[in-house]
């Protein structure tokens, strides 16, 4: 074959190589696009001012509001209530909450209801920018357009609070709209919350507000290293919450915080005040009821249980075998009990009902994370104060009076008796809670 011939079918070999490369170009940001704007409608303008909500529809709101457990991420540390400005940790960097109130020029004084509406179910802003999935858009998409628009007419009636939006600490790519776009293309699609004729109307409506207003997934769902819930948005499997270095546990385990076989009323009574005869709420759930599920009303709770319990209920995987510990860890862990923790939780783990939680098959001592108990040990706690549980009995925190080793041995002891059956901890354990890299 002649040099003549080869050329040109090299030449079209590249050709078609660069077009491939071309329409993979202008095909791969066009697709993004898509993924980004479908479903969504045009925000009509803003034309004449909206007639004021009635009373009912803004108390409906505020219920919402309350059930969402907005204020406590838009709310900072001695803050004016709503204004924003608390930063949330995420591993890309420091998110700061926006302001709520109805501000002209710093709040949502000048957003009317659709787009609000828009920012809750599209996670996008008025503006048009696409928002940081901290706030969890990819839980408030199921909520009905009737509770938004609720939700916006309560907002507009808190006092005005002139506090400017401050910029995210956000590291490069991560604060680009076009890494936004990727993120939402991969793991988002605007979703309508849709009964299910088959259940009941209390379980369409703990349903309800267990996917949406609760966004109860936005912890008790893994995350990957991109933090996406591919396939996965609302299976509440249980996962490490970023950051804050807590397990949530899975919902959906017996062994974890599978309320599958508990009687109703222990499922509400721990909503509603923080305590049941068969667990109490620490961490980041004390702070839920604390600011949220203690004010919802009875039925509601109920609907949620009810939700709950109905849950598929799957075995956790078994965890990794570790070696066992040495005599010396061994003695080490009951001599460290004995003389910081059995004067409340018992001789023998049994606790003290009403004010010390039993350690003896405790779902949160037993199971294969152990991020909180080395949380509970290192930092101590209490359950949320609320009429059912007005003084609530707390943990001390015991950082700086055990080292890493104690802690990882009276961890594993107390995993380890009175019928206990958990993995050991490590000195390793205690160093990555701590250094908050906890798995």
């Amino acid at each position: 074959m002649s040099t003549q011939t080869v050329a040109p079918a090299r030449r079209r070999v590249w050709l078609f190589v660069l077009g491939t490369v071309a329409l993979l170009c202008l095909a791969l940001p066009a697709a993004v696009w898509y993924l980004n704007v479908k479903g969504e409608e045009a925000i009509p303008a803003t034309g004449a001012v909206a007639a004021p909500a009635s009373a009912e529809t803004v108390a409906r709101g505020a219920y919402l509001v309350r059930a969402g457990n907005c204020m406590a991420c838009h709310t900072a540390r001695g803050g004016i209530e709503g204004a924003g400005g608390k930063g949330i940790e995420t591993p890309f960097g420091v998110i700061y909450a926006s302001n709520l109130t109805p501000d002209d020029d710093t709040g949502l004084g000048r957003w009317n209801s659709a787009e609000f509406w828009r920012a809750m179910h599209h996670g996008r802003s008025k503006d048009g920018r696409l928002l940081y999935p901290a706030f969890p858009y990819t839980s408030f998409t199921q909520v009905t357009r009737e509770d938004s628009d609720a939700m916006h007419a309560y907002l507009r009636t808190l006092p005005p609070a002139a506090q400017a939006n401050r910029a995210h600490d956000i590291g490069f790519p991560y604060n680009t709209q076009a890494a936004l776009a990727v993120w939402r293309a991969l793991y988002f699609r605007p979703g309508r919350f849709e009964p299910q004729p088959q259940q009941s109307a209390e379980w369409n409506r703990g349903a309800y507000l267990v996917r949406g207003p609760g966004h109860c997934a936005a912890c008790h769902t893994a995350r990957d290293t991109l933090g996406g819930t591919r396939g996965a948005a609302l299976d509440l499997a249980g996962g490490i919450i970023p950051m804050q270095n807590w397990y949530a546990p899975a919902l959906t385990s017996g062994d974890e915080a599978g309320v599958a076989h508990w009687p109703r009323e222990d499922v509400v009574a721990l909503l509603r005040t923080g305590t049941s005869p068969r667990g109490q709420a620490t961490g980041p759930m004390a702070e839920v009821v604390q600011h949220s599920t203690q004010y919802m009303s009875e039925s509601d709770l109920s609907a949620m249980a009810a939700y709950l319990q109905a849950l598929p209920q799957h075995a956790s995987p078994p965890p990794p075998s570790r070696p066992a510990p040495t005599a010396a860890q061994q003695a080490r862990g009951a001599r460290i009990y004995a003389n910081n923790c059995a004067n409340c939780h018992g001789v023998d783990g049994e606790g003290v009902p009403g004010a010390y939680p039993p350690l003896k098959g405790n779902r949160t001592v037993t199971m294969a994370n152990a991020a909180n108990v080395i949380q509970t040990v290192l930092y101590g706690g209490f359950s949320p104060a609320t009429p059912g549980n007005p003084r609530p009995y707390g943990m001390p925190p015991y950082v700086l009076a055990l080292s890493e080793e104690d802690i990882a041995a009276v961890a594993t002891h107390i995993r380890s008796q009175w019928g206990n059956q958990a993995p050991p901890v490590t000195a390793l354990d205690i160093t990555r809670v701590r250094s908050g890299n906890a798995r």
